[in-house]
């Protein structure tokens, strides 16, 4: 069963946004273990070996971990019409 917001979806509210941003990670996150695991499946069954891929799979780790610590320690999610 799909999350249900209880209101009307809008940017500009900050509890939205939170979702929205931690939703759009767990996307990222299924789209990374899709494409690695399906070129790890390849490699496997490949007799040449692919020396990229490590790196590849690293980097996307990498980057997929930078997102995680801007949605959880970096991103301002206050209310900007709320501050004085």
């Amino acid at each position: 069963m799909p999350p249900r917001w209880p209101r009307k979806p809008d940017r500009k509210d900050p509890d939205y946004r939170k979702i929205d941003d931690r939703m759009n990670f767990a996307v990222h996150v299924a789209i990374a273990a899709t494409i690695n695991s399906g070129f790890w499946f390849f490699h496997i069954l490949k007799s040449t070996t692919w020396e990229w891929l490590p790196w590849l799979t690293a980097s996307w780790t990498g980057i997929l971990l930078v997102h995680l610590i801007y949605i959880s320690a970096i991103a301002n999610y206050s209310d900007p019409s709320k501050s004085t």
